[in-house]
Order: C-alpha cells, then structure tokens, then sequence
C-alpha cells in the first residue's frame, strides 16, 4: 500500500495507524496466538514476547521519537490493544500494564533526567513496569488510599501495601502512589531497593496470560530523585493516565467481540442441527447479529474518543463513556458466542471458553462500572451548570 492509496477514516486515521495495525495484526498471528492458551493453562506471563514488542517499537507507542520512541497518539495505542486482544487479553493486559501505566504514565510525569534513565530500559523491554494504585482496603477509592510517604533526609521512607498489581511479580521498576503529609505523590522504584518487595502471585478467573500480585513497603527507602513531579502532583499524573487506561481496556473488549463473532459466525455456519445450518434458526440469528451491532457501536465510539485523549488534552467524559459501554459489551459478546457453540463453547477446545472469562475484567479493572456511571453523571452535571 503507498500513501496514494490509502483512504483516512475514523479506525486508521494515517498511513502510520494503518501500517500499525497490519504489523500488530500479523504479529499477534504468528507469535502471540501460538502461545495464548498455553500460557493461560499456566498463568504466567511470557515474558521473552513481552520483550520483544520493544523491538517493534510498541512498549513505547505514547513516547516522542526524539525521547526513544514511536512518537504515536491514543489512537495508536488503541489499536495495539485491539489487534492484540483477539488472540490472547491477558497477555495484552501485561502490554497495557507496562506500556500504558508505567511508560506513558512515567514519561509524561518524569523530568528529562528521570526519563534518560529510565526510558530506554522500559522502551527496549530491558526492565518490565508496573504501577502501583489500588490498596488491599481501597480500591474506587483512590484518595482513602493509607500507604504514606515520610521525607528523611534524602529519601523517603514509605509504608503501605499495593493490590491486584498486574506485572507485580516480573516488574523491574515500579511507578505506586503514596501521601506526604496528606497528598498523593508519584514515585518510582527499582527492584531490589531496601524494604520494597512483591507478594506472592494473586491467582485469578481470567486475564490468566498476565499475572499479579501485591507490592509491599515496610520502610522501603525511595530516593529523593525518584519523586515524580512535586509533592502532592500525584493526583493529576493519575487521573491524566486513566483516561488512556481506560480507552485502551476499552480496545481490549473490542477484541475479544471481534475474535468472538469470528468464532461464532463461522460455527453457526458449519454446524447442523436437524438437517439445517444453525444459522436458519432465528435464536442463532438473535445471538450473531446483536453481537455485531454492539461491537460495531462500541468500535465507534472508542476510535472516537482516541482522537481526543492526549497527555495535554483531557477527555474523561469520553474515556469513561467509551469503557462503560465497552466493557459489558465485549462480556455480552462473549456469552453470546458460549450460547451459540453450547456445550463446546463452554469447553477449553474453543477460545471463547477464555474469552469469556477475560472480559469480566475489563468491567472492574481501571475503573468499575459503577465509578464510569458516578463520573458520567458529576461530569455532566458541571458541564451543564446543573
């Protein structure tokens, strides 16, 4: 394809989102497919592929070039999370941990000293990352969150504990919030440092391709020149980076829809039950084309959103919108393709079985529904004066 012939709309606005969305897509079949299940049997993370998105330039896909790089936008990294989610959510729940809330968090927060020590090792893959936000006692709840931070001298000493930290056991370095005197405030620590360490691993339903696990501090030391930003800064690096959390949890519902209509129309097709396709019973047909129509919907308005989500353009109206309805959709999608199949469905022969109990994440995981639907409702109520 040449720029001559390529035609811009809403899903691959340039010939770059094109491009990248053919490279994620070959990727995806020929190295993170083979694996998916595997890997979900085992409920590790397969940490060499991981890797080896650095060397296509995706774990740091928000990064400027000039910083190391791919120098792309929201869209980009939409897309990334779409195209890899129709094989295997959980490990791409791992890519959005380490590229989304560590790197794009980390870079739009560190000053130029932090992101030349830090950056290359995280874009190449070098060092895994992870953020440290929800707390055993809190989770919605951000600003209830107890783990503290004291300044002694040229560091600070922290004490609290971290949960359902996704990249917890593989992470290299870790971006985790804590209170100074009161206000949240970023920082970043290495594995290995005084008092900091990772609990054992957190098994789970779904998402199993990734794993988590607490992250403990019990007088952990943190440098003073790992603080992000000032004291009390906290607050806006987190929300800035929830809004493309959420739009990329979103992509990942996307996904799943997609790989799971694929399953389901191809069976309804194929399987015959009393001398006919399935697909000629109108119960079938219900299941197929609602599934469709949902996703299609959500496609829309996802890709929509992207367009406005940047580090310097805040959009949480449209990012809580977009996984609101995402979310649900994708689980719904499929069950509907489980239905569909029957009891092969519910068996691990087809990938839906997976499917479905990946997507029940994505209507907890950065954000409940019920948060998006608190959010919605304050933010629209200010933006009208009601």
């Amino acid at each position: 394809m040449t720029d001559s012939d390529f035609q811009p709309s809403l899903f691959d606005p340039t010939p770059e989102h094109r491009l990248l969305r053919e490279m994620v897509r070959q990727f995806t079949r020929d190295e993170i497919e083979p694996q998916a299940d595997e890997f979900d049997r085992r409920g590790e993370l397969n940490v060499p592929l991981l890797r080896k998105l650095g060397e296509l330039g995706l774990l740091g896909i928000t990064v400027p070039a000039e910083d190391g790089g791919s120098g792309m936008d929201a869209v980009a990294a939409v897309i990334a999370h779409h195209e890899m989610s129709r094989s295997d959510p959980g490990f791409t729940l791992a890519y959005l941990a380490h590229a989304m809330l560590f790197v794009n968090n980390f870079y739009w927060a560190a000053s130029p000293a932090q992101r030349r020590r830090v950056v290359p090792k995280v874009t190449s893959g070098e060092w895994i990352g992870a953020m440290g936000m929800t707390e055993p006692a809190v989770g919605t709840d951000v600003l209830g969150m107890t783990t503290t931070a004291v300044r002694r001298g040229d560091r600070y000493v922290v004490n609290g504990r971290k949960t359902f930290i996704t990249n917890g056991p593989e992470a290299d370095v870790v971006l985790f919030y804590a209170k100074v005197d009161g206000r949240i405030t970023s920082f970043f620590l290495e594995k290995g440092a005084p008092g900091y360490s990772a609990g054992e691993k957190i098994e789970k339903m779904g998402m199993r391709g990734s794993t988590m696990s607490e992250l403990i501090f019990e007088d952990a030391e943190v440098p003073a020149e790992n603080l992000l930003g000032e004291e009390g800064g906290g607050l806006v690096h987190m929300m800035r980076n929830l809004e493309i959390e959420r739009l990329t949890l979103a992509a990942m519902s996307l996904g799943i829809a997609d790989r799971c209509i694929d399953v389901m129309v191809r069976y309804a097709g194929e399987r015959h039950a009393f001398g006919r396709p399935i697909a000629d019973f109108g119960q079938v047909q219900r299941y197929v084309a609602d599934s469709y129509a949902m996703a299609e919907a959500a496609r829309c308005l996802v890709y929509h959103v992207a367009r406005d989500v940047g580090p310097d353009r805040r959009n949480r109206i449209g990012s809580d919108a977009a996984k609101l309805f995402a979310a649900p959709m994708g689980k719904a999608v499929a069950d509907n393709a489980m239905q569909v199949l029957g009891g092969y469905g519910y068996c691990r022969e087809y990938v839906v079985e997976r499917m479905l109990r990946d997507a029940k994440l994505l209507e907890i995981g950065g954000g409940t529904l019920e948060s998006h639907q608190k959010n919605l409702t304050k933010d629209l109520l200010r933006e009208r004066g009601a």
